[in-house]
């Protein structure tokens, strides 16, 4: 009797064992992420009962609550809400949270650890709960030119401090109005939700860091450039044979240039050239002389294959290693199964700019409480150094070439007064049922001024201008000019 007593007294304390452990895990270890969770609607509601902090942008809320007399006794708003929905993302009853609005979420809302004592001393005096403010690193001016620069296509744009990582601009487009999501009407929340996430231009997507990744075209020559440089494969003025066209190894498919003929005209070119002039061949035939491996780990260097938040969740960019040489030669023009976002683009020009350093993209500044007390700030962070500051600068040389050059491919981008430097991009996308090519992917990439620069950028837009520019693809008109007129408008400052 007493050896079956010991055996359940055993039983029923290791079951409160359990029990312990499986609360301890919910209630500390799992709580932020059951917390966040879209399917708890305790936390939905109660997030209504607070007042929910601001999202400032140059200390100007741009995402703040108001007091209603219904029993959420709060809406979110939104101003100017097309132009920083990429930013801030919509906080909605029905729908969930995106931007920062689900990022900093413990912050905005007043429930994260860090303010259990200031809670606790609002619950003691009596005074109403309120989330802590998010201060972002955005530069309202240059959002508002880079949001006009890009109306008219479909793409994304971002502009980084070289120096420090802050986000000056991030914009996607087309956009939408995060004030259609955050009513309190839960019918009217439905409604929207449905027509937006219908729409087939998928203004819901965040391009600049997440949604489809595109092919980077030439801009990824910038990698191919670093790796040889790096590893000591190449100067800016080693020579490379010039054919119209090349049978790719162990294959029967042909690469060309985009004139369709050799480049530049002549029988041989040198780096610096194949740069400016952005040709393919040679570029290739460089790819093909290293390991297959050496453009990849260059790229995962910048950032490729990397988890990022900023703290908004970045979508990884891809830069496989290839099977063989005639891959390493397609991937080396920045087709078949590389893929980039903005963002990353733009830290690929900001690591060059900032003598081969790439710092970490910040689009937080810092955290306010509600009595103003500036609880958190965002410090540089150094993200990688993928190249030395020779290669950093014979790069940057070779860069601002692009743009310097009547010829160079870039030489829209050009501002007088100012050493710009930068790389074009035409990635091509297949083609449709019909067997017509897919519009082009643009890009532009590049920083300024050279000799100290204030400034990266990233400019892609998805759709080759569209059918208004009947789909140009073989033109960096379109994407160098939104790059000048926002560089411009940072420069002018």
């Amino acid at each position: 009797m007493n050896k079956q007593l010991r055996i359940l007294s055993r039983t029923v304390f290791g079951m409160f064992l359990v029990l312990f452990a499986a609360i301890t895990m919910i209630q500390f270890v799992y709580a932020d992420e059951l917390r966040a969770n879209e399917y708890n609607q305790r936390t939905a509601k109660n997030g209504y009962k607070v007042e929910r902090g601001s999202i400032l942008v140059d200390g100007d809320p741009v995402a703040y609550s108001t007091p209603t007399d219904d029993e959420n006794r709060f809406m979110r708003q939104y101003s100017d809400g097309e132009l920083y929905a990429p930013v801030t993302g919509y906080y909605s009853r029905r729908q969930g949270m995106t931007g920062l609005e689900a990022a900093m979420n413990d912050d905005l809302s007043g429930l994260g650890n860090a303010q259990f004592f200031t809670r606790l001393m609002r619950t003691v005096t009596g005074v109403e709960p309120q989330g802590n403010s998010v201060e972002t690193t955005i530069d309202p001016e240059v959002q508002e030119v880079a949001a006009k620069a890009m109306d008219e296509y479909t793409g994304a744009l971002v502009v980084l401090e070289p120096k420090t990582g802050r986000i000056l601009a991030l914009v996607s487009t087309p956009g939408f109005d995060p004030s259609l999501l955050s009513s309190n009407d839960d019918a009217e929340i439905i409604a929207n939700y449905a027509e937006l996430n219908a729409d087939p231009d998928q203004p819901l997507a965040n391009r600049a860091i997440a949604g489809d990744l595109y092919h980077p075209g030439s801009t990824y020559k910038l990698l191919v450039a670093a790796a040889a440089l790096e590893n000591g494969t190449a100067t800016p003025s080693s020579t490379f044979s010039n054919p119209a066209s090349l049978t790719l190894p162990g294959s029967t498919a042909v690469m060309q240039n985009a004139s369709r003929t050799a480049c530049g005209g002549g029988s041989s070119v040198s780096l610096q050239q194949a740069l400016v002039y952005s040709c393919n061949i040679p570029f290739a035939e460089l790819a093909m002389s290293m390991d297959v491996d050496a453009v990849p780990e260059m790229a995962r260097a910048f950032g490729f294959e990397q988890e990022l938040d900023i703290p908004l969740p970045v979508t990884p960019s891809q830069s496989p290693t290839p099977a063989d040489e005639a891959q390493a030669a397609l991937s080396s023009i920045g087709q078949l199964d590389v893929r980039a976002t903005p963002l990353q683009m733009a830290m690929v020009s900001a690591g060059i700019a900032n003598d081969g350093v790439v710092m970490k993209p910040q689009l937080v500044d810092r955290v306010i409480a509600p009595d103003l007390r500036v609880e958190s700030r965002a410090e540089p962070e150094e993200f990688s150094t993928p190249i030395s500051e020779e290669t950093a600068e014979a790069l940057s040389g070779m860069m601002e070439k692009v743009v310097s050059d009547s010829d160079g491919t870039g030489h829209r981008a050009a501002i007088d007064g100012v050493r710009v430097a930068g790389k074009t991009g035409t990635a091509e996308n297949g083609v449709d049922e019909n067997g017509n090519d897919l519009p082009f992917t643009l890009w532009f990439t590049g920083f300024a001024p050279v000799e100290d620069p204030e400034l990266a950028i990233a400019v892609v837009i998805a759709d080759g201008g569209g059918s208004a520019h009947n789909n140009v693809g073989s033109s960096y008109d379109l994407p160098t000019a939104v790059g000048k007129r926002v560089m411009e408008a940072v420069l002018n400052q």
